[in-house]
């Protein structure tokens, strides 16, 4: 897995920042977390085909993260884009999604399935999407990726007893198998890969269901639009600050916190966001444009 940064400032951006867009690769799929102004560009610059996106989830009706959506569309059309987009979002993006078309003439066409969502699992297939409604001043959803757990094969094991072919295909699916007249249990020569969970959590206030999405996350990236001083401002806004990040992810057992959706005014010197999260959770890194993280 590859989550790239395509985009990670707050409403304004600014010359080091665009919008905000990341985009998680998982073998075939490629899934856009938001898309703001100038996140077709951003592929370009990150040296990533748009045409291999699969799906797009909106966490929010915000312009900083939606405004780069009808110029994103008009790429894919125009490049023979020859998938089904699923689109996902909180209430609304059905009736958006349409007057957002409807204000532009496209050159082309290209398919596009809209889903509107709300609590819980939305989508369960190699991998499972979930969506988690979180506070702020429009309706906006945080979003989990989470890999099913697989069984994996021991190979010194199977080496050991000279297996080969479909058996130890058989024996990965969980299967017990029968071998030169011996029974060989699948669990004696294998174990559970438990899957990695990333948690995507945009503009909110602090809230119960931040921690409920943030649980036990591989990965968490979440915003920190403001610092510990502009608390207030923070509130005023329904954002989160360095600070409050951090404690999302200790208080979530999440492993990695990485910091996005940066205020404009931390331009010069973002270190003041990383050093406050940092005290209160240590395994804090900082969000660049075209960043690109391994999982």
């Amino acid at each position: 897995m590859e989550l790239v940064f395509l985009g990670t400032a707050q409403a304004i951006p600014t010359e080091r920042r665009n919008h905000t867009a990341m985009l998680l690769t998982y073998e075939d799929e490629n899934m856009l977390v938001d898309c703001g102004e100038g996140t077709q560009r951003q592929f370009r610059k990150a040296h990533i085909n748009p045409c291999k996106l699969t799906k797009l989830l909106i966490t929010h009706w915000h312009g900083d993260h939606i405004l780069g959506i009808p110029g994103l569309l008009q790429t894919l059309a125009l490049n023979n884009y020859n998938r089904t987009l699923d689109v996902y979002g909180p209430r609304g993006t059905k009736r958006n999604m349409e007057i957002m078309l409807d204000m532009f003439v496209f050159a082309g066409k290209i398919k596009v399935n809209v889903h509107e969502i709300g609590k819980g699992k939305f989508y369960e297939n190699k991998f499972i999407l979930e969506a988690f409604p979180v506070r702020h001043s429009a309706a906006c959803l945080a979003y989990v990726f989470k890999e099913k757990d697989k069984i994996r094969i021991e190979k010194d094991k199977i080496k050991k007893l000279k297996l080969k072919g479909h058996v130890i295909g058989e024996l990965q699916k969980g299967k017990d198998i029968i071998f030169n007249g011996k029974k060989i249990k699948s669990k004696d020569v294998s174990y559970m890969q438990k899957g990695k969970k990333i948690s995507f959590i945009m503009d909110t206030a602090l809230c119960g269901e931040c921690y409920d999405a943030a649980k036990d996350s591989d990965l968490l990236v979440c915003e920190a639009t403001y610092n510990d001083e502009l608390e207030d401002k923070a509130k005023e806004y329904s954002h989160l600050t360095s600070s409050q990040s951090a404690l999302i992810a200790k208080k979530s057992k999440s492993k990695q916190l990485i910091l996005t959706h940066i205020s404009q005014r931390f331009d010069a010197n973002p270190e003041i966001i990383l050093k406050e999260a940092k005290k209160v959770f240590k395994n804090t890194l900082m969000a660049e444009d075209l960043m690109k993280f391994e999982i």
